[in-house]
């Protein structure tokens, strides 16, 4: 009979979802986005910044409202080519190919650490400022005396936002649909009839538009003009954040994977690229300006001019375009929570960060990059107090870290690809017109905003740089300790007596459940194992007659991409445990392998011992435990807590387990401690 859950896990359904099996061959299908919901999860972030880039660039002109025309169109064409640079990048890296993985394998694992640094600071950021910009939204159609109250509102929605994405990528995406269906309809709406409305005045707007360039070119010069719109086009770059997200994010697409992505990117870019230029037109053709300290968004009131006139038709219209630009700003702070994690889990797998940030939850979800991004969005809108005027200064400088690496990346590959790569030129072209224009913009939004605040910006990234590269350099020095124990590998294939001291003769082993036994945890046929195996026999001689090795293969971020990737762990499992087994055998003793596939070792393990030791009740357990030279806080925050959580759960059941320290000498050698 299986045991109640208990109150804590009946929570965890509730909440979070009950537990998903790896052994499920839909899986992946079931979890997968196609291309409109992919649409809604990754490119809510950039459409959802016509609701604060356009306002903030077009803010900058003040007294020359018509520039702006100069702005829009730049900033259309800018979105077209980075969607059609990353879509090339996406049929490049099918398996997925983010601005840490493009940099790490084009021009180093280095410029990949700093592209991977440069996006999880642009990800919090996406998070917080979406969220603190949905909010403003919210309270542009509120009482102006509740204002005060919207802090309360912003670090509500992270924490909701959290939740939901600790269900699923799909789950999180879902719910959304609608609101996000509204904001395109609505918006297309305002666009279309903005447009329609002062169709018979575009002579004159042209007119007009012509005397302000004379206007502001004989008033500030042309370089003065071409700087005021070369502001005015910085301030606005927080427009182009989230189209990296899906060739980021391709992990998480329906199969085909490539079509699925570009199809995605074509749905982003012409979505984002249209509504900037809508919505820029629009304040012009309406004349809407944003006075200093007003609590309502410049959106809000192009909105209250539009359907001035309107009635309560004009009331409601505004009241539900505000709050679908309020939602999906909410949505856009998707973005964040499924490319950061990603790009963690990245850069766990290679180390940069600690190896839990490629763990998967029960609903194979980046369970500690989510809560980690959450935690970090929510401490900044503390901090920040939800201000989308200091949140804009600092956003948008690090995201062009990583295209500006990306398209350098790109750009590296195709001319060494020129004598093998048809149609090379043409790509290119494509990904150095990218590569030219984040620059560019790169260069000057970081003078325009680092007096402003955008210092903080670097800073914080510089200080993350530093910390991961001190977590990589000490995962190094661990790699070349651990070399040490391999040679034990190679021993286990000689029958020198002297390995196993105290070794019955090697006759046919006959299983004996009475009899004392030995159940090993280990992590693949490799020195670790064998230490704690050989130091069982060196400290107890021929005391056990039994020996179970257990290995649960993790199923992480690395290995969730599909079911062959499912298959070959368990095979490789399987492989490993049955080179135990064989070892054992051939010197006398029983032995059984005990595989299992799953997300946290230290359930799995917990969830097979009662059965363990109700077949073998003179059963104890063991498991190897590094011990560092010198003990540093960052060698216990790295190392060691798996075994220790296994150690507290079974003291908790009752079950006997022992600790076999295996003490790592500074020169290479390792011996129990």
């Amino acid at each position: 009979m299986e045991p109640r859950p208990s109150l804590a896990q009946r929570l965890k359904v509730l909440f979070i979802g009950a537990a998903h099996s790896p052994h499920d061959s839909a899986i992946f299908h079931k979890l997968s986005l196609i291309a409109f919901f992919a649409w809604v999860g990754l490119g809510a972030d950039g459409l959802s910044s016509s609701c604060y880039g356009p306002p903030e660039a077009f803010m900058v002109l003040r007294d020359r409202p018509h520039l702006a025309f100069f702005i829009a169109l730049g900033t259309a064409v800018t979105v077209f080519i980075i969607s059609a640079s990353y879509s090339q990048i996406i049929e490049l890296f099918p398996t997925g190919g983010g601005g840490y993985f493009v940099a790490s394998k084009l021009l180093s694992p280095a410029a990949g650490m700093v592209s991977g640094c440069a996006l999880l600071v642009d990800y919090v950021l996406t998070i917080t400022l979406s969220i603190a910009s949905g909010t403003d939204a919210v309270f542009s159609f509120l009482p102006a005396s509740w204002y005060t109250r919207r802090l309360y509102l912003a670090v509500g929605g992270v924490l909701l936002l959290t939740l939901l994405n600790l269900r699923g990528s799909k789950e999180s995406v879902l719910p959304l649909v609608p609101i996000f269906l509204v904001f395109v309809a609505t918006h297309a709406f305002a666009i279309l009839w903005a447009l329609g409305a002062h169709i018979a005045e575009i002579p004159t707007v042209a007119h007009r538009t012509g005397a302000e360039v004379g206007r502001a070119a004989s008033e500030l010069g042309l370089a003065g003009m071409f700087l005021l719109m070369l502001r005015a086009y910085s301030m606005g770059a927080g427009t182009y954040t989230g189209l990296e997200a899906v060739s980021n994010g391709l992990p998480l697409l329906r199969e085909p994977k490539v079509q699925t992505g570009k199809r995605t990117m074509r749905y982003m870019a012409v979505s984002l690229a249209l509504t900037v230029f809508g919505l820029m037109s629009a304040y012009v053709l309406y004349g809407a300006r944003r006075e200093p300290g007003a609590t309502k968004t410049l959106n809000a009131i192009l909105f209250d001019r539009m359907a001035a006139g309107w009635g309560t038709t004009g009331y409601v219209f505004i009241l539900v375009t505000l709050v679908s630009e309020a939602a999906i700003l909410f949505v856009a702070a998707q973005t964040g929570f499924l490319g950061g994690p990603r790009v963690l889990a990245n850069m766990a797998l290679d180390r940069w960060v600690p190896t839990r940030f490629a763990m998967l939850s029960d609903r194979f979800v980046t369970q500690n990059g989510v809560l980690l991004m959450g935690g970090a969005g929510l401490v900044l809108m503390l901090v920040t107090r939800g201000s989308v005027q200091f949140l804009v200064v600092l956003y948008s400088i690090n995201v062009f870290i990583t295209f500006v690496l990306s398209q350098l990346g790109m750009v590296r590959h195709w001319w060494g690809a020129r004598r093998r790569e048809a149609g090379w030129a043409g790509k290119l072209f494509v990904n150095g017109a990218a590569l030219v224009l984040c620059l560019s913009i790169l260069a000057s939004v970081t003078v325009v905003k680092f007096h402003e605040g955008g210092w903080i910006t670097l800073l914080v990234t510089g200080a993350l740089i530093a910390a991961v590269t001190a977590i990589k350099r000490h995962y190094a020095h661990t790699a070349r300790l651990l070399r040490a124990l391999d040679s034990l590998v190679a021993a286990a294939g000689c029958e020198s007596p002297e390995i196993i001291p105290g070794r019955p003769p090697a006759i046919a082993a006959r299983m004996d459940p009475q009899e004392r036994t030995a159940v090993l945890l280990v992590n693949g046929f490799n020195g670790m194992g064998l230490h704690t195996l050989f130091s069982v026999f060196r400290m107890f001689g021929g005391v056990f007659k039994n020996f179970i090795f257990v290995q649960v293969g993790m199923v992480d971020a690395g290995i969730f991409k599909g079911p062959a990737d499912i298959e070959k762990l368990e095979a490789k499992v399987r492989e490993d445990l049955a080179r135990y087994v064989s070892y054992v055998k051939a010197h006398g003793y029983w032995a059984e392998a005990v595989p299992r596939l799953g997300t946290d070792v230290v359930d799995e393990i917990a969830r097979l011992a009662p059965g363990l030791m109700e077949r073998y009740p003179q059963a104890i357990f063991f498991g190897g435990r590094l011990v560092f030279p010198e003990d540093s806080l960052l060698s216990r925050w790295l190392h060691n807590y798996v075994i220790f959580s296994v150690q507290k759960n079974f003291y908790y059941a009752g079950i006997p387990f022992f600790v076999v320290p295996i003490k790592m000498e500074a020169g290479g050698a390792a011996h129990a401690a």
